[in-house]
């Protein structure tokens, strides 16, 4: 009789450490990559997206950010959402030209009035028929993030007219669409990866840069650069993909989960970007940096042979649909 009661003490408690050592469901670490710092317009996009999926999946999954090309330069992020390596990834137009071509014309330069007309483009019928192409290419396209209007940075003059830019070499994305109008206006347009721009500029292998206010801020190029000159010569538009590893496996339901996620980030780096606009030219001056403004008006003019080759790349008529939405 005590011998039978032991053994059942002993099943009792067995079973009883099996469900204590099980958890209450099964959580999925994400892996979200981007190429800056937790606090910039790409950092507050990915605590945006945390905040969704961490927050309204019952506690399915946590994400893990890999800020600062953590996980490598763009073209390697894209490349591992492809392959299932990297799980979402918050990238610039620069980088995914290179699979999606047609994002490419949102980089001409001088398309865009302003923040209100891109915005405009990207969320109506133009934007979201991009995003559509994204499958196609072994990518999901959740949202249109922002960078915001690119500025040229550099410590060898300021730039007001085209001809003060002659000769610089500037560091430039991995975008012919950019490279053909900064050739254009006689600069040296150099290619090169974004972690490798801080050593560069540090040993003058380049002269300067050309990134938003967003990043120049976050990136603390006030402290590597003396002349920062508001050309606003590109719109910097950002995009929240998810890999199709992830994404093909999810419920109707997850999958507008995921959705939400990617607006609300794509939100948040719209928020940041109105900020930074706001409050960044102050915060750089006070760094030290000196400011100009430019005559746009002859920049704008100074690259138009160079819109035949886009018109021929994308098509005229985007282009121009693109320039005529109000």
């Amino acid at each position: 009789m005590r011998k039978t009661w032991f053994s059942k003490l002993l099943v009792a408690v067995s079973v009883a450490g099996v469900f204590a050592a099980a958890p209450a469901a099964a959580q999925t670490t994400l892996k979200l990559a981007y190429a800056l710092s937790t606090s910039s317009h790409y950092g507050a996009g990915a605590d945006a997206m945390q905040k969704v999926l961490e927050g309204e999946t019952n506690g399915k999954f946590k994400v893990q950010h890999f800020a600062n090309s953590a996980l490598g330069g763009e073209r390697e992020v894209i490349e591992g959402l492809q392959l299932g390596t990297i799980d979402m990834a918050i990238v610039s137009t620069g980088a995914t030209l290179n699979f999606v071509p047609s994002t490419g014309v949102f980089d001409i330069p001088f398309l865009f009035r302003d923040l209100e007309h891109a915005r405009k483009v990207l969320d109506g019928d133009i934007g979201q028929k991009m995003l559509a192409e994204f499958p196609k290419r072994g990518l999901v396209a959740l949202a249109w993030g922002e960078q915001g209007f690119r500025q040229l940075t550099n410590n060898v003059r300021p730039v007001a007219t085209p001809a003060d830019a002659k000769g610089l070499k500037i560091r430039t994305t991995e975008n012919p669409i950019h490279i053909a109008a900064f050739r254009e206006l006689g600069i040296l347009a150099t290619p090169m990866a974004w972690p490798e721009v801080a050593t560069a500029l540090q040993q003058g292998t380049i002269d300067g840069q050309e990134n938003p206010m967003s990043v120049i801020v976050s990136a603390k190029l006030p402290q590597l650069q003396k002349y920062l000159s508001l050309t606003a010569h590109v719109y910097g538009p950002a995009l929240v993909l998810v890999s199709p590893s992830v994404y093909e496996g999810l419920s109707a339901a997850e999958k507008a989960t995921f959705q939400k996620a990617g607006k609300d980030a794509a939100q948040a780096m719209r928020a940041y970007v109105d900020a930074v606009e706001k409050n960044g030219l102050e915060e750089v001056k006070k760094q030290g940096m000196q400011v100009n403004t430019v005559d746009q008006a002859a920049f704008a003019k100074a690259v138009q042979p160079v819109y035949p080759q886009y018109h021929k790349q994308f098509g005229k008529e985007l282009v121009e649909s693109i320039q005529n939405t109000k």
